[in-house]
C-alpha cells in the first residue's frame, strides 16, 4: 500500500506544480502586467515604478518561486479592485461555495445511488425506464434554466423559499437542488451499469445458491465491486460542483467563490483569479487522489497497478 500511496502522492504534487505554473502565467496573458496596471493614461515612469514595486523586473523563474512561496504561506497578494488581501476575500467566499457544493454532492449521492441500485434489479422495468428518463432530462435541461424555473415556481408564485442570497439555510435549498440535479444522471447511470454487470457475475450466483439474504448480497458483495468506478466519478463531480458553481451562484445571487471568479475576470483582478484557480485546482487534485486511495483500499488488485 505504501508504494502505491507514494506514487499517487508524487503524481498529485506534479499536477499541482503544473497547475500553479498555469495560474502564475495568467498574469501575463493580457501582456505586460505593469502596462495593464498603469492603464491607458500611464506614463513610462509609472510603468517602471509599478514594475519595480511588484517585482516584475525580475526574471520569470524568480517571480514564480516568490509567488508560489508566498502562496504556500497563505499570502496571495493584494486585490487590485478591493485593495484588500486576497486571502481575506477568498476566506469570506470559500465557505459559501464549500457549503453549497457539499450539500449538493450529498443530495446527489443520496438520490442517484439508491435509484441506480433499484433500477439495476429489473433492467427494462418501469423503475428502470423512469430512472433513465430522469437521467436524460438531467443531461438535457440547462442548469441555469432549471434554476430560473424553480425561482419562479417556488420563490415567486408560492413564496416557499428565498430566491437569492444565503442569509438563512433556506436560501441554499433551490441552488442545492439545481446543482445536485446536474450530477445525478451520470452517478445514477454508472451505478446502474456497474450493478447490472456485477449482479450477473458467478460469485453473485454462488452467494444466491448459498441462501444469503438478498440485501446482504446487494450491499456487501455486489455494491463493493460496483462502486469502484463510482468513487472516481464522485470525486470528479464534487470537484466540478465546487469549481463550476459560477452559473448557480450567479442565478441565485450567492456570494461564493464562483461568482467572485467571474467578477474578478470582469475587473481584471488577476491576483484574485490566480488564487481561485490555484485553490480550486488543489482541491480537485486532492479529491481525485483520495478517490484513488479509496479504490485501492476497496480493491487490493489496484495497489500493484
Amino acid at each position: 500500500m505504501l508504494p502505491f500511496l507514494a506514487r499517487r502522492l508524487i503524481v498529485a504534487v506534479l499536477v499541482a506544480l503544473a497547475v500553479s505554473m498555469v495560474a502564475f502565467g495568467l498574469m501575463f496573458v493580457a501582456g505586460d502586467p505593469a502596462v495593464v496596471l498603469a492603464g491607458q493614461a500611464g506614463r513610462a515612469q509609472d510603468v517602471e515604478m509599478i514594475r519595480q514595486a511588484y517585482g516584475l523586473d525580475r526574471p520569470l523563474p524568480v517571480q514564480f518561486l516568490g509567488w508560489i512561496g508566498r502562496a504556500l504561506t497563505g499570502n496571495f497578494g493584494t486585490s487590485l479592485y478591493f485593495n484588500l488581501p486576497v486571502a481575506t476575500i477568498i476566506g469570506e467566499r470559500l465557505p459559501v461555495t464549500l457549503m453549497l457544493g457539499s450539500a449538493a454532492f450529498l443530495l446527489a449521492m443520496l438520490v442517484s445511488v439508491p435509484l441506480g441500485i433499484a433500477a439495476s434489479l429489473k433492467p427494462g422495468g418501469l423503475l428502470d425506464r423512469a430512472a433513465l428518463l430522469l437521467a436524460v432530462l438531467g443531461q438535457a435541461i440547462p442548469s441555469f434554466w432549471l434554476g430560473l424555473i424553480l425561482i419562479v415556481v417556488f420563490g415567486v408564485w408560492w413564496g416557499l423559499v428565498p430566491i437569492s442570497g444565503t442569509e438563512s439555510w433556506q436560501g441554499y435549498i433551490l441552488p442545492v437542488i439545481v446543482l445536485s440535479y446536474y450530477a445525478m444522471p451520470a452517478l445514477m447511470r454508472l451505478t446502474r451499469a456497474g450493478m447490472i454487470e456485477v449482479l450477473g457475475a458467478d460469485y453473485i450466483r454462488t452467494a444466491r445458491a448459498k441462501g444469503l439474504a438478498r440485501l446482504r448480497i446487494l450491499m456487501v458483495h455486489a455494491l463493493r465491486n460496483a462502486v469502484l468506478p463510482l468513487v472516481s466519478l464522485a470525486a470528479v463531480q464534487f470537484g466540478m460542483m465546487l469549481s463550476g458553481s459560477i452559473v448557480i451562484e450567479s442565478v441565485f445571487a450567492i456570494n461564493g467563490l464562483g461568482r467572485l471568479a467571474w467578477e474578478s475576470l470582469l475587473r481584471s483582478d488577476l491576483p484574485v483569479v490566480q488564487a481561485i484557480i490555484l485553490i480550486l485546482s488543489l482541491i480537485y487534485v486532492t479529491l481525485t487522489t483520495a478517490a484513488d486511495l479509496v479504490n485501492a483500499w476497496l480493491d487490493p488488485r489496484l495497489r500493484s497497478a
